[in-house]
C-alpha cells in the first residue's frame, strides 16, 4: 500500500501557502519548494481523504510535459533536487512528489484553452452559442471537437472559491494588451502541441488550463502543474463519442459519485465539509490517474 500524504509538514522551511493540492515553502528569497500532496478537490472543495500516490503521479506528468514543451516556453524548474533543501527526516515527504522552482510574479489569469466543447463550456454554448465571449458555429454537440482551439480565460479565485470565466478583453484590462495577447497565443500553441502528442498515445485532451508568471527580467514563464488530469480534461480515444460525456481520466469519476452523495441523509450541497469517500471511490480514482500516466509515458 502506498503511504498517502494529505498534508505535508516541512518544519525546516517557511510555509508560504497551502493550495487545493500543493503546499508551497520558501527556499531563500528566490525559490519555492512545491510539494504535491495526495489531496483531491472537486467543486472547489478539498476532500478529507487523500488519493494514495496522486501527488507523485501529478509531479511525474508535469515533468513529462515540461520536457516535451520546453522549446515553446521556459518553465519554472531550477534543475535542482528538491531533497537537497530539506532535512534528512523530511526527505520522505518530498521524494518523487516535489519540484524546486523559481519564485515568479504570478499572473492573476488562468489561461484556459478548449479544443472540445465540454463542462461549463457546453452549458454556456447551449445558452448563447458562445463561450467566454467567443462566438462558435451553430449545431455543435456535447463533446464536439471545435473547428480551432479557443482561449477562454478565467480570473483566479481564492482557495475554496470558484474561478470566474472572463473575456479576453477583461484580461487586457487586467494585465495589458501585449501580455494578454502573448499568453493567449502561447497557451493555444502549447495546447496544440500537447494535444498532438497525447493523441498518438490514445488520449484526447479536451481542455486545459495553464498558469504563467514573470521572472525578474520580465520573461514569461510557464509555472505550476501542466497538463495533468487535475488541470485538464483527459478522454481515452476509444471511449469518445460526440453528443455524450466521454469517460475520462480526470476527477470525473469522483465528481459523478459526489453528485449522488448525501450528508446526514440530504444531498451534498457542494460546500465544505465534503462527504466521506468510500474506499472504492478512492481506489478507482487512483487507478484513473495511474492509467493516464502509464498511457502517456508508455
Amino acid at each position: 500500500m502506498i503511504n498517502a500524504l494529505h498534508t505535508s509538514s516541512i518544519k525546516s522551511l517557511p510555509l508560504l501557502a497551502r493550495g487545493k493540492v500543493r503546499d508551497n515553502y520558501a527556499v531563500g528569497e528566490d525559490r519555492i519548494l512545491m510539494v504535491a500532496s495526495d489531496r483531491i478537490s472537486a467543486f472547489d472543495v478539498i476532500m478529507g481523504e487523500p488519493i494514495p500516490g496522486k501527488g507523485e503521479l501529478l509531479t511525474k506528468m508535469t515533468l513529462f510535459w515540461f520536457d516535451k514543451l520546453g522549446h515553446l516556453c521556459p518553465n519554472h524548474l531550477t534543475g535542482q533536487a528538491p531533497e537537497s533543501v530539506v532535512q534528512p527526516e523530511e526527505v520522505a515527504q518530498v521524494k518523487g512528489r516535489a519540484m524546486l522552482v523559481k519564485r515568479l510574479k504570478p499572473i492573476p489569469v488562468e489561461a484556459v484553452v478548449r479544443g472540445y466543447l465540454a463542462g461549463s463550456g457546453w452549458a454556456e454554448y447551449k445558452a448563447g452559442q458562445s463561450v467566454c465571449g467567443v462566438k462558435l458555429p451553430a449545431g455543435l454537440k456535447n463533446a464536439s471537437k471545435l473547428p480551432e482551439p479557443i482561449y477562454t480565460p478565467a480570473a483566479k479565485a481564492e482557495v475554496g472559491e470558484h474561478d470566474e470565466n472572463i473575456t479576453f478583453e477583461k484580461t487586457v484590462q487586467m494585465i495589458g494588451p501585449e501580455l494578454a495577447a502573448k499568453i493567449r497565443d502561447l497557451s493555444i500553441a502549447i495546447y496544440k502541441a500537447a494535444a498532438e502528442i497525447a493523441l498518438k498515445k490514445g488520449i484526447i485532451i479536451a481542455d486545459t488550463k495553464f498558469e504563467f508568471g514573470l521572472d525578474k527580467d520580465g520573461t514569461l514563464v510557464l509555472m505550476d502543474e501542466v497538463l495533468t488530469p487535475d488541470s485538464s480534461r483527459y478522454w481515452p480515444v476509444e471511449g469518445y463519442k460526440e453528443g455524450a460525456n466521454p469517460p475520462s481520466y480526470d476527477k470525473q469519476f469522483l465528481r459523478d459519485w459526489l453528485e449522488t452523495a448525501t450528508v446526514d441523509g440530504k444531498p451534498w450541497g457542494k460546500t465544505a465539509p465534503a462527504p466521506r469517500l468510500p474506499q472504492e471511490v478512492i481506489e478507482k480514482t487512483a487507478a484513473k490517474y495511474r492509467e493516464a500516466l502509464t498511457r502517456l509515458t508508455a
